[in-house]
């Protein structure tokens, strides 16, 4: 009786390992129009998942990981604790989002985002200005001084 004790405890304990609290989600790159881009134009591989624990102590409170290239990501084993997270996702050139999420003794939270291309806009290059204000390019901390003679 005793052996199918043990062989049951063992079992709830390896269930309640597997079930350890964990972020996971995916990420998809979209353009202006939502509209999912190509792999070959944009790969969410790389992207990086900053897990922010809001009620944690500081020194506990972040992680980080990276998509694979299906943009697919999930936490580390027994990284993530219960509490809240601000889930933050970045990839260069698409605009970042930001999710709540409250994770559980034994929930896994899913966070599926779609970041959208960022165009870049008409600039003004410095070789194509005409008067020395257009080459300024942050007035408000410039200090111009007359050369001395």
């Amino acid at each position: 009786m005793k052996f199918h004790t043990l062989i049951a405890t063992a079992g709830i304990v390896s269930l309640l390992s597997a079930c350890a609290p964990s972020i996971q989600g995916t990420i998809q790159l979209v353009d202006a129009n939502n509209k999912p881009l190509p792999a070959a134009v944009a790969s969410p591989e790389g992207t990086v998942v900053n897990m922010i624990n809001t009620s944690a102590a500081v020194e506990n409170a972040s992680f980080s990981v990276t998509t694979d290239a299906e943009g697919k990501f999930e936490s580390a084993k027994d990284t993530i604790k219960k509490g809240k997270y601000q889930v933050e996702i970045n990839h260069l050139g698409f605009q970042s989002e930001s999710r709540a999420v409250e994770v559980g003794t034994f929930s896994s939270p899913t966070v599926d985002v779609s970041l959208r291309k960022i165009y870049e806009g008409r600039r003004k290059s410095i070789k194509g200005s005409r008067t020395d204000e257009d080459k300024i390019v942050n007035p408000g901390e410039v200090n111009i001084q007359p050369p001395s003679m």
